[in-house]
C-alpha cells in the first residue's frame, strides 16, 4: 500500500511539475499600453479640422497633407476602431495573439511574405519623407484616439507606429490579384499544376488538375461627353467589396492646403484615399486577375533537407523560425513556431505533395502608400499617367475620367520581366536560375486604352481585351504571352457587350441602367446551368417536372418582385460562387433538387419573390434587394440562411457617380451600403444609408465647405473631440 501511495504522489508531482512547466510555456502576458500622456505626446503639432455632415461622413481640413492623414484616422478611429486595430494587428502578424487560432494562418502569411523583413531593409531608404511624415501622422491620430479611449484599446497594441501604416499596404496588396488563392492550391491534397516544359526541348511533364481562375467583383465606367448625348463626361465608381470588416470602404473628404481635395473610400488603416475624385478628375478600382504568381518546383537534396538544387548545385535555403503566438486564455498563449525557409525564387512551401518556392507580384516593395499619395494630388490625366508610373501596386485596373473629357483603362500591375518562350502559367522547375526574374517591365508596357473613339471604357474584372464597344480594344498581338495577361469574361462584362453598340448615346439614364441591370447574360454560366437542368427529363417527378416548367420560365433577371429568381438564383449560386467560396458545387441537377426543397421548407412555394429571399440586413433593418452574384447590381450573400433568407454581405457597397458638364464643373452623387458609423449600432449613422442604397437612390457630394457647413452636425478638432 505504501509503495502505491508512493507511485501516486509521484504522479502527482510530476502532473503538478507538466502543469507549472506548461503555464511557463504558454506564459505570454500582453504588454501594457503607454498612458494616456504618451500616447498623445506630440499629437498637438497638427492643426486640423473635422466637419461631420448630416450623413456623419467626415470632412477633413488640415493645412498640411500630414495634417489631413491624422485627422483621416482619429475620424475612421471614431466609427470603427476596433477594425482599424485588427487591420494594424493582421499587418503586425499578431492577429492569432486576440482572435485565437482562426487567425494563425493571416500571421503565417506575414512571415512567409516577409513584410516585417521588407520594412527593416527598405523603410528608412525608400519610404519618401513626405510619405514617412503622413504614414507617422496617421499613427498619431490612432495614438491620440487611443489615449482618449482606453478601454477601447486592444491590449498591448499601442503605440501604433508609421511602419505599421505602410506594413498594411505591404501585407494587403499582393492578395487583391489571388496571391492567397496560389498558397491555398499549394497547400491543397494534390498538385494542381504540370511543370512547363522548356521551350527548347526538355524534359517530360505530367498531367494534373487545372487551375481555376480566381475572379474578383468590381464595375468601373467612363463615358466621353462625345458618347453622354449631353456634353457630359461620367465616372461610375462601383468597387464589389464586403460590406464590413478590414477591406470594406469608409468614405471621406480630405483637404489639405498643399493641394489634395478627395473625396472618396479608404480602408481601414488608410491615410488616403483609395479610389474616388477631385474636382478635375476621378477613379475607379477593379481588381485584376493577371498571372502576377510563379511557382517552382524544388529539388530537395536527399541527404541534406536544407539545401535545393539549383544551376548544377546544392544551395542552402535561408532559415529563420516564426513564433506565432496563439491566444489560449487570459495571459496564456501557445507559441507554434513555424519554419520559413527561401530560397532566391522566393519564400518556399512544403505541402503533402511537394517543395515550391514562389515569386510575386509585390514581394518586397513598399512604396505602395506612395503611390496613392501621389494619385491624391493629380489634377490632370498627365499627372496621373505621371503617378501610375511609379509602378509600385502589384496590380489593380484603374478606370478614369476628367473635366477635359478624358476617359481611360489602365490595366495595371507590376508584370514580372520573365524570360519569353515558357509556359508561365504551369509550376516552373525550380533547378534553373535563368528562370527566376528580376523586376518588372516598364509601365510603358501596361495595357493602357486612352480616348477610345467610342467614347466608353468599362471594367467588370474582364479581359483588358473587352474594354470597349467600339473598334479600337486591345488585342493579345499586342503583348507577349509572358504578361499572363487574363482574357475571362464575367457575367458583368457579357452584359456590357449585350447592352452597348458603340453608337447609341450613353446619358446619365443610360449610364445608370448599365451600372443597375440585375440580369444574366444569355451566355453566362448561370444560363448555362439553368439549361442543363432544363435538358434534363422531370416527368417521372410531378413535383420537380412543376418546379422545371417554373425554373424555365425565369427571364434571369433578379428584380425584388421577380417570382422565378428565386429559384433560379440558387440553381446557379454555388456554381458561381466556387471561385470564392473554394467549396465544389453540385451538378446542375443536385443544384435544382436542393434549390426546390429549399424554398419549398422555408417558404413553403417554390415562387416566392426574390425581394423576400434577397435581404440586406443591417441592426434592425431587414429589407429586400434586387441584384445577385456577377450581375451588375452584384449582391453576395454568405450562405443560404436557416430562415429562408440571402443575407447580404458583399458586392455593391460604396458607390459614386462623378461627372463634369462642359464648362468642366464637377458634381457627384454618391450611396453607402450602410452608413458612416460602421461598427457602432448605437450611432443614426450605422444604417441610415441602407433604405436609399436598396432602392437605387443617392446622396449629392458634398465639396464646398460652405454648403459642407450648412450640413454640419459637429465640428471640432481631435484634441478637443
Amino acid at each position: 500500500m505504501k509503495k502505491i501511495i508512493k507511485i501516486i504522489c509521484a504522479g502527482f508531482i510530476l502532473a503538478i511539475i507538466a502543469i507549472i512547466g506548461a503555464g511557463i510555456w504558454t506564459w505570454s502576458p500582453l504588454a501594457e499600453n503607454p498612458d494616456a500622456e504618451a500616447l498623445s505626446k506630440g499629437t498637438e503639432k497638427y492643426d486640423v479640422n473635422i466637419i461631420r455632415d448630416d450623413w456623419g461622413v467626415p470632412h477633413i481640413y488640415g493645412k498640411t497633407d500630414a495634417d489631413i492623414a491624422f485627422g483621416m484616422a482619429y475620424a475612421h478611429a471614431e466609427d470603427d476602431f476596433e477594425t482599424v486595430q485588427l487591420a494594424v494587428a493582421a499587418a503586425r502578424g499578431t492577429l492569432a495573439r486576440y482572435q485565437g487560432n482562426g487567425a494563425a494562418v493571416t500571421d503565417y502569411l506575414v512571415a512567409l511574405m516577409d513584410v516585417w523583413g521588407t520594412i527593416e531593409r527598405r523603410y528608412e531608404a525608400d519610404v519618401t519623407p513626405d510619405v514617412k511624415l503622413a504614414a507617422q501622422a496617421y499613427a498619431a491620430g490612432l495614438n491620440l484616439y487611443a489615449a482618449q479611449n482606453q478601454d477601447a484599446t486592444w491590449q498591448g497594441l499601442a503605440p501604433f507606429t508609421g511602419e505599421d501604416v505602410v506594413a498594411g499596404f505591404v501585407f494587403k496588396t499582393p492578395l487583391f490579384y489571388g496571391l492567397d488563392g496560389t498558397l491555398l492550391e499549394l497547400f491543397g491534397d494534390e498538385r494542381a499544376q504540370e511543370i512547363a516544359l522548356d521551350p527548347s526541348g526538355g524534359r517530360q511533364s505530367f498531367h494534373v488538375s487545372p487551375k481555376t481562375l480566381a475572379e474578383r467583383g468590381s464595375n468601373g465606367i467612363a463615358i466621353s461627353a462625345l458618347r453622354s448625348g449631353d456634353d457630359t463626361t461620367r465616372l461610375l465608381i462601383n468597387s464589389h467589396q464586403p460590406m464590413s470588416g478590414p477591406v470594406a470602404w469608409y468614405e471621406a473628404h480630405l483637404v489639405s492646403e498643399q493641394g489634395i481635395n478627395m473625396t472618396g473610400g479608404v480602408f481601414p488603416g488608410t491615410p488616403f484615399i483609395l479610389h474616388g475624385f477631385n474636382d478635375n478628375l476621378g477613379w475607379a478600382n477593379t481588381v485584376s486577375a493577371q498571372d502576377l504568381v510563379d511557382v517552382y518546383v524544388l529539388t530537395i537534396n536527399p541527404e541534406n533537407e536544407n539545401q535545393y538544387w539549383l544551376d548544377d548545385m546544392w544551395v542552402d535555403f535561408e532559415q529563420s523560425t516564426a513564433v506565432i503566438k496563439v491566444k489560449l486564455f487570459g495571459p496564456f498563449a501557445f507559441k507554434a513556431k513555424r519554419k520559413i525557409l527561401r530560397t532566391k525564387h522566393g519564400p518556399v512551401i512544403d505541402s503533402k505533395h511537394g517543395t515550391y518556392a514562389i515569386r510575386y507580384a509585390g514581394m518586397d516593395e513598399i512604396r505602395q502608400l506612395e503611390q496613392y499619395y501621389r494619385l491624391n494630388h493629380t489634377q490632370n490625366l498627365d499627372d496621373f499617367l505621371d503617378a501610375m508610373a511609379l509602378n509600385a501596386l502589384p496590380s489593380i485596373n484603374y478606370v478614369y475620367g476628367d473635366k477635359d473629357g478624358n476617359i481611360a483603362l489602365i490595366h495595371n500591375a507590376q508584370y514580372p520581366d520573365r524570360k519569353e518562350g515558357w509556359d508561365w502559367k504551369k509550376y516552373l522547375p525550380g533547378d534553373r536560375s535563368d528562370l527566376i526574374w528580376q523586376g518588372y517591365r516598364p509601365f510603358s508596357d501596361v495595357p493602357k486604352l486612352i480616348n477610345p473613339s467610342s467614347g466608353l471604357v468599362y471594367n467588370s474584372n474582364n479581359s483588358p481585351y473587352t474594354s470597349t464597344d467600339g473598334p479600337d480594344n486591345l488585342t493579345a498581338d499586342d503583348f507577349p504571352k509572358s504578361m499572363g495577361l487574363q482574357t475571362n469574361q464575367t457575367n458583368r462584362s457579357l452584359r456590357m457587350i449585350e447592352m452597348t453598340d458603340g453608337e447609341t448615346l450613353v446619358g446619365k439614364a443610360e449610364l445608370l441602367a448599365l451600372k443597375f441591370d440585375n440580369k444574366y447574360a444569355e451566355n453566362s454560366r448561370a444560363a448555362e446551368i439553368i439549361a442543363e437542368v432544363l435538358a434534363l427529363d422531370w416527368n417521372d417527378d410531378i413535383q420537380m417536372s412543376k418546379a422545371a416548367e417554373h425554373l424555365g420560365s425565369w427571364d434571369m433577371h433578379t428584380n425584388v418582385d421577380n417570382r422565378a429568381a428565386a429559384l433560379g438564383v440558387l440553381v446557379a449560386l454555388k456554381d458561381i460562387t466556387e471561385e470564392f467560396t473554394h467549396i465544389p458545387a453540385p451538378t446542375p441537377e443536385d443544384s435544382f433538387r436542393e434549390a426546390v426543397a429549399y424554398l419549398l421548407e422555408h417558404h413553403g412555394r417554390i415562387d416566392p419573390t426574390w425581394g423576400e429571399v434577397n435581404r440586406l440586413i443591417r441592426g434592425e433593418t431587414n429589407i429586400p434587394i434586387d441584384g445577385a452574384p456577377d450581375v451588375m447590381r452584384a449582391i453576395y450573400p454568405a450562405t443560404l440562411g436557416e430562415n429562408g433568407q440571402l443575407d447580404a454581405v458583399a458586392g455593391d457597397t460604396w458607390i459614386a457617380l462623378v461627372q463634369w458638364d462642359t464648362q468642366g464643373k464637377m458634381e457627384a452623387d454618391l450611396i453607402h451600403q450602410f452608413g458612416s458609423a460602421t461598427s457602432i449600432p448605437a450611432s443614426p449613422y450605422y444604417a441610415d444609408q441602407a433604405e436609399l442604397f436598396a432602392t437605387h437612390k443617392w446622396r449629392k457630394a458634398l465639396r464646398d465647405k460652405t454648403e459642407i457647413k450648412k450640413h454640419a452636425t459637429r465640428e471640432y478638432t481631435p484634441l478637443e473631440p
